[in-house]
């Protein structure tokens, strides 16, 4: 039943309005069971988790279950649990200056039953929005059971001139001042165990201790938990019967495909309306920075149990296109493309994203970052060109002998970091081999796609073996192999 909030503002009012109380956990299965029939997105905005964890977190809504999503880094953990609230009431009724949010025909503060015996239908409540119902809580370790569940406040005794045996001297810690509302507890290894015994009552039976108080709260909470499996080795564990006492688990994972990944770094990248109208970006470029993602998870370099968070695409997409935005306004030109060289502005988002083992760190963050460039380049390289073979014949006859043969005859080809798309297109499309290539295996590629694919031609057959590639401050330089070192003898 739906009330007019803006016309109840007693206790008498809500009776004679027809209002029923209810669970938090009955709000979010019923508001949830609505939205399932209907159709609608329960979790909107969230992409890859539609056939694996979304099903799972409903099964756990309806089953009225505490929750624990472990996973990652980057897997959306806490967003799922911000995403809760929309499957709250929009305005729940509470007793007008209550700390817990007391309901007021199932008061359970002090504060509020003595208000209601006072004043009894003329007692005064207030109406809260379900944004306002989302307590968070990073774990860390000065965490105390104080700031959580409560403790004897002096201040509040002497104020009052009250025995320290009152318990009208307890000052509420977030989770009392969360009834009614959904609390998350990010990173729960991270909690101390004596810290994580504190809540066994709490999920079990809903009820707080506080110092020797005989205090009895039936507190009506849905507790979300966020968990990192690298958190159970490293820094802490979560103690077996809070586990047992969380309904369910769910395994949060990465996204499975390219697709997904740039659904996700699109939504998310916070950029300026001039860059996305004066930079363009084409799709292969957009396949390329989430390549590297996928290849930092497999890499040999990075540690899997820290894994690799989404968001370094969405940095790495900030960066890129910060990097063309900012040759642009140098240049002097209106608008540009993105370019494959713009990827050595994306390396700082790379590297402090990743950990990594020991071999990672002997080769160096920056050179692990352009090792991922270059492997992604290799793994996307033959679905737009025939494949290089690693092992062939020394003689053997390919596609790009032509283009190869070009480099070995010139002087080397440079492309650098600020030439204007004038030059950039020019030198592009001096080197007629990849013209010829791009005619004949890409045909149907749009213009404006063309010269990012040009490059990627290059930089794929420098990873191949076939070319050679130098960096030097201002761009990059393009050689055959061994050309320059048989002339010179």
């Amino acid at each position: 039943m739906k009330l007019n909030h803006s016309k109840i503002h007693t206790l008498g009012d809500l009776k004679a309005a027809g209002y029923a109380s209810k669970s938090i956990k009955d709000e979010l299965r019923n508001n949830l069971l609505e939205k399932i029939g209907k159709g609608e997105d329960t979790f909107e905005g969230v992409w890859g988790y539609e056939n694996s964890v979304i099903p799972e977190l409903e099964r756990a809504i309806l089953s009225r279950h505490n929750i624990n999503l472990l996973g990652l880094r980057g897997q959306a953990k806490t967003r799922l649990a911000r995403l809760m609230v929309q499957l709250l009431d929009e305005w729940i009724p509470v007793i007008e200056g209550s700390e817990v949010h007391d309901d007021p025909l199932k008061p359970i503060s002090r504060y509020a039953t003595e208000l209601i015996k006072e004043k009894g239908d003329d007692t005064p409540i207030t109406w809260i929005h379900r944004d306002d119902r989302f307590y968070e809580k990073l774990a860390t370790p000065d965490v105390t059971v104080a700031d959580l569940i409560g403790d004897v406040d002096p201040i509040k005794a002497a104020n009052l001139k009250l025995s320290y045996a009152d318990d009208r001297v307890i000052h509420f810690g977030m989770i009392p001042r969360a009834n009614r509302c959904i609390f998350v507890i990010n990173e729960l290894p991270d909690l101390q165990a004596r810290i994580q015994v504190a809540l066994f009552n709490i999920l079990q039976e809903g009820d707080i201790q506080i110092r020797g108080f005989k205090l009895r709260l039936p507190l009506d909470l849905q507790f979300v938990f966020t968990a990192n499996p690298e958190d159970y080795t490293n820094r802490g564990s979560i103690v077996t019967p809070l586990k047992d006492r969380i309904g369910s688990q769910i395994l949060t994972h990465y996204p499975e495909s390219i697709e997904i990944a740039k659904k996700i770094t699109l939504q998310e990248a916070a950029l300026d309306q001039r860059q996305s109208d004066s930079v363009y970006v084409p799709e292969i470029a957009m396949d390329v920075l989430e390549q590297i993602s996928f290849e930092a998870r497999n890499s040999e370099y990075v540690d899997a149990k820290s894994g690799v968070s989404a968001r370094m695409s969405i940095t790495a997409f900030e960066n890129l296109l910060s990097t063309a935005e900012r040759r642009i306004i140098k240049s002097g030109d209106k608008s540009t493309s993105v370019r494959l060289s713009d990827f050595m502005g994306v390396i700082p988002s790379i590297t402090g994203k990743i950990e990594l083992v020991y071999e990672g760190e002997q080769e160096g963050a920056g050179s692990v970052a352009e090792i991922l460039l270059e492997d992604a380049i290799k793994s996307l390289f033959s679905n737009y060109f025939p494949k290089i073979d690693k092992l062939q014949r020394k003689d053997a006859e390919t596609e790009y002998d032509d283009l190869i043969s070009w480099f070995f005859e010139g002087d080397g080809f440079e492309l650098l970091d600020e030439d204007t798309d004038l030059e950039y297109r020019t030198k592009l499309d001096s080197v007629a081999p990849l013209n010829t290539l791009l005619t004949e295996y890409q045909p149907d590629i749009p213009k404006e796609d063309s010269y990012f694919m040009k490059e990627l031609l290059l930089w794929g057959l420098v990873a191949h073996k076939k070319l050679s590639k130098q960096r030097f401050i201002q761009g990059f330089q393009f050689k055959d192999l061994y050309g320059s070192y048989i002339r010179g003898l």
